[in-house]
């Protein structure tokens, strides 16, 4: 593993080509993925049936349970520090999309794309749903820094104090807290001019609570997840005193 980790240095190509760098390689990947993608789609509500009556629900809860996983991945095998510089990164891709979609919604459209008979995209579909992307992108980037630090920050206390032990804890505690977080200061943001405040907190406890469901229920993925990761792949997780 050294060996190839150097011969890949030598060649210029850096350490990544070991396995542990491509395995952090890809889950950062996924996650930054996952995060811009999520925010694109969330302005999207669909209904879901909830203690008898049916509820607000964002559509870019669709990659929460891919972030979810991701996050327990990085932060079990590569510390603290690693999950910060990821949380960062993904910050910084949140922020590229948005200067993207500002750009795309600001290019003037052709001339024939506005006459009655053409018969593509328009401006008006188009600027309502990546306008749309823009604010939720915007919400999403207050919301998501303060939210994924406290979640590291909650993972790293919990596997401290079990020392090591106790993994579903960790993973859905520290989500309990940084969701909670997250969803109010998002939704809040983005549905304050288009919900009442009734809505508004239907639509918040509906989505937080989901994802405690969700992260109850992706417990067994995610031992499934730390078993491959140590099996397979050979990579062991940081140990409390050294995720830092």
């Amino acid at each position: 593993m050294v060996s190839d980790a150097r011969a890949g240095g030598q060649n210029g190509t850096g350490v990544l080509l070991d396995t542990r760098g491509k395995l952090f390689l890809t889950l950062s990947a996924l996650f930054c993925t996952a995060l811009v993608v999520g925010d694109i789609i969330g302005g999207k509500l669909t209904g879901v049936p909830f203690f008898g009556e049916v509820r607000f629900l964002s559509v870019g809860f669709i990659t929460f349970p891919i972030t979810f996983l991701l996050t327990d991945l990085l932060n079990e095998f590569y510390g603290k520090k690693a999950a910060r510089t990821v949380t960062f990164v993904g910050l910084g891709m949140a922020v590229f999309t948005l200067i993207i979609l500002t750009v795309a919604v600001a290019v003037p459209w052709h001339p024939e794309t506005l006459e009655p008979e053409w018969g593509g995209l328009t401006p008006v579909p188009y600027d309502a749903v990546f306008s749309s992307g823009r604010r939720i992108l915007v919400a999403s980037m207050v919301a998501y820094v303060f939210a994924q630090l406290l979640d590291i920050a909650v993972f790293h206390k919990l596997k401290s104090i079990t020392h090591g032990k106790l993994l579903w804890l960790r993973a859905t505690g520290s989500t309990v807290v940084s969701q909670l977080l997250d969803t109010i200061v998002i939704q809040s943001l983005v549905w304050n001019e288009n919900l009442d405040v009734p809505k508004l907190i239907n639509l918040i406890l509906t989505s937080w609570i989901g994802k405690i469901l969700i992260a109850l229920l992706l417990t067994p993925l995610i031992y499934a997840g730390h078993a491959f990761v140590e099996r397979v792949l050979k990579i062991e997780p940081q140990k409390p005193d050294e995720a830092t």
